[in-house]
């Protein structure tokens, strides 16, 4: 089994000094938990390597508030927007005009960039950000000589889908005009998220596979009060957010419902995003099956994750890297819309023995979901080799790496901006 701290435990806390680094994380958040989650481990990361720093994060997301975060560590909330269905986006509460609400994003980011003064950035998967709120940031980060890092998970799409959006929102640009480094959290020889764009040879100076980012098991909150289930070997069920995971959900109770035989019996947490009304009716075929129990949403779920024999999740990035982490059996069911991302992440996984994967067949209309296909999967399931079993080198080792390619500003005790102001006064 992979060796798993437990994180924000209590270091004494160092003297607060207004010239320690600073570093400032921006993610968009329009949809679901996977980029708060991401950014929350990388700004823990980096207050456990450098506790005398101060990390801001700048989200949209409407949960952010429901994670902990080290000393050291805050967040400025902006306006939160959401991807519909159809692939427009919408304020989440403002009853604004989407203009009205980007303008005012990057009002609040652009100062939060003034007042904070980072002296490093990472800007999470979105090279301009969200319909280019970004880019008046930007501008001002260049020129106070800020280092600008793009972080991008190990899959975005496929490389005609990047290629379109990115050309179209100015980022390809962007790279060249704003950014210094271009991380990747993933392998190489795992996949390479900017194959396929044109002239990718141009960036290669800057990017640098750091490996996946491992998870820690964080610290209980009382209460802490588990549902019975959890006290025996089971099932986690996890559809991430839940916003578009009903599927996986109905598939694994109908299973139980058809094979009452399967062995271990299952936790099924639904996610914040998932519907009232689909909630509702999980809940109640829950309640008639004693094998099954629910969950609404719980910000700790790596615990859940740690205790759990294996998992039953969607194909997103921060899920598989808590299966990779603690070290689960698992059966990823992707979803191909409205992106591949996930299909083409969890196909490469299985290639390497990593995880199991299902195709669900309603995705792309071929057929009904059988509910005998996922009992026999499930059946199988515990029997699974764990993920370290496949023997991947340096998998998990994107959060030191990172760590260590961010030294050089983030170490020293006084921000380097400020020595070399000391340094033109003397």
């Amino acid at each position: 089994m992979i060796d798993n701290v437990v994180d924000l435990i209590g270091a004494e806390r160092p003297p607060r000094s207004p010239h320690a680094p600073r570093v400032l994380i921006y993610s968009h958040d329009t949809f679901g938990l996977g980029h708060i989650r991401r950014c929350r481990a990388i700004a823990n990361a980096l207050i456990a390597s450098f506790p005398h720093i101060s990390v801001i994060i700048v989200s949209g997301s409407s949960v952010i508030s429901s994670f902990q975060f080290g000393d050291g560590v805050d967040y400025v909330r902006i306006p939160g927007i959401e991807k519909q269905s159809d692939g427009r986006y919408e304020p989440h509460h403002l009853n604004l005009e989407l203009s009205d609400t980007l303008r005012l994003r990057a009002d609040l980011i652009k100062q939060t960039v003034l007042s904070f003064d980072p002296d490093v950035v990472i800007v999470d998967k979105e090279p301009v950000g969200l319909r280019g709120e970004l880019k008046p940031a930007l501008d001002i980060l260049r020129r106070r000589g800020a280092r600008i890092v793009l972080g991008l998970r190990d899959v975005l799409d496929e490389p005609a889908v990047l290629l379109e959006e990115w050309r179209r929102s100015g980022s390809l640009d962007a790279l060249d005009a704003f950014y210094d480094d271009i991380f990747v959290y993933g392998l190489e020889n795992i996949y390479q998220p900017l194959m396929g764009l044109p002239d990718e040879g141009r960036f290669a100076d800057k990017v640098r596979y750091v490996g996946y980012l491992k998870r820690a098991v964080p610290s209980p909150m009382p209460p802490n009060r588990y549902p019975r289930i959890t006290k025996q070997p089971f099932i986690l069920v996890t559809p991430g957010g839940g916003g578009d995971g009903a599927g996986v959900i109905d598939w694994v109770i109908s299973a139980y419902e058809a094979d009452p035989t399967i062995p271990l019996p299952a936790l099924i947490v639904f996610g914040p995003f998932m519907s009232r009304e689909k909630r509702k009716e999980f809940a109640e075929r829950i309640a008639r099956n004693p094998k099954l129990e629910g969950l609404g949403f719980d910000p700790r779920l790596e615990l859940l994750m740690n205790r759990a024999h294996c998992v039953v999740a969607m194909g997103g990035y921060n899920t598989f890297c808590e299966i990779l982490s603690f070290d689960k059996p698992a059966l990823v069911v992707p979803r191909v819309k409205p992106r591949l991302e996930q299909a083409i992440r969890a196909q490469r996984a299985e290639e390497l023995g990593l995880i199991g994967m299902l195709h669900d067949p309603s995705q792309t209309g071929e057929d009904a979901r059988d509910p005998l296909v996922m009992a026999a999967a499930l059946h199988a399931l515990p029997k699974r080799p764990p993920p370290s079993q496949a023997f991947v080198p340096n998998l998990l080792d994107g959060l030191p790496t990172l760590s260590r390619a961010l030294a050089d500003k983030l170490s020293m005790p006084v921000r380097g901006r400020a020595l070399a102001q000391a340094a033109a006064t003397s």
